[in-house]
């Protein structure tokens, strides 16, 4: 069945139903892991888009995705369990790969161009606030909030719902604080796009930090608009 989306629409919930809106969301810089409780309006005032092409856009991006049928897991209607699963194996494996490569990547053009491009400082210091803070993060979530929700998953009295939200309520503040950062650097680096004479290091580094930001959006809608959601 053909949804038509409006602008009243939330746009946490808008990515849930169609996953790839979230493409569109990030070509326009509308925020949907930490403010997808947001009405799409809001966004569109905000940030001075002219809301019906977003939503024309999106309303046809969405009719293509319906009518080439394909598969998708609808994690709105998936056990917590199972998307806890899917985080740690996709989303927090991601992580705990990438955030090293990229502290060393930071690093690297920092001491090698950082003379001629002061921005450098800034970044490697934003990306490794953003590290510090989001190892930790999936430490509480691996050790602490999942093994809470996989247990209230199979039992669910109100002792184990209490537990899971104040930790919930902790972790996303979290996302928030991720969030900002991940945007501060979008915003320093000039949303990732690199300077006339950047060695191929200098790309990759700007190409992992953009990649980093989509994962972390994409990880972060998933807890907020959906897992925690469903608890």
């Amino acid at each position: 069945m053909i949804r038509n989306f409006s602008l009243s629409d939330k746009i946490g919930d808008v990515v849930t139903v169609f996953p790839g809106a979230s493409d569109l969301f990030l070509k326009y810089k509308i925020d949907f892991c930490c403010g997808g409780n947001r009405p799409l309006i809001e966004a569109m005032d905000e940030q001075n888009l002219d809301g019906n092409k977003i939503l024309t856009l999106l309303q046809a991006s969405y009719e293509e995705f319906q009518e080439k049928n394909e598969e998708f897991t609808d994690w709105a209607k998936e056990k917590p369990s199972k998307l806890v699963d899917y985080i740690v194996s996709v989303h927090h494996r991601y992580l705990k790969e990438e955030l090293p490569k990229i502290s060393e990547l930071t690093f690297k053009i920092l001491r090698v161009h950082g003379s001629n491009h002061e921005e450098l400082f800034k970044v490697h210091k934003l990306f490794n606030t953003l590290r510090t803070e989001l190892e930790g993060h999936l430490v509480k979530e691996e050790e602490f909030l999942f093994p809470i929700i996989k247990e209230y998953d199979t039992n669910r009295n109100d002792s184990n719902r209490e537990k899971v939200l104040k930790l919930i309520n902790e972790l996303e503040d979290e996302h928030t604080g991720a969030g900002d950062i991940i945007k501060e650097l979008r915003e320093v680096t000039e949303h990732y796009i690199v300077p006339k004479d950047a060695c191929r290091t200098f790309q990759v580094t700007y190409e992992k930090l953009r990649e980093l930001e989509i994962d972390t959006f994409q990880h972060i809608h998933l807890e907020n608009n959906i897992l925690f959601k469903n608890i």
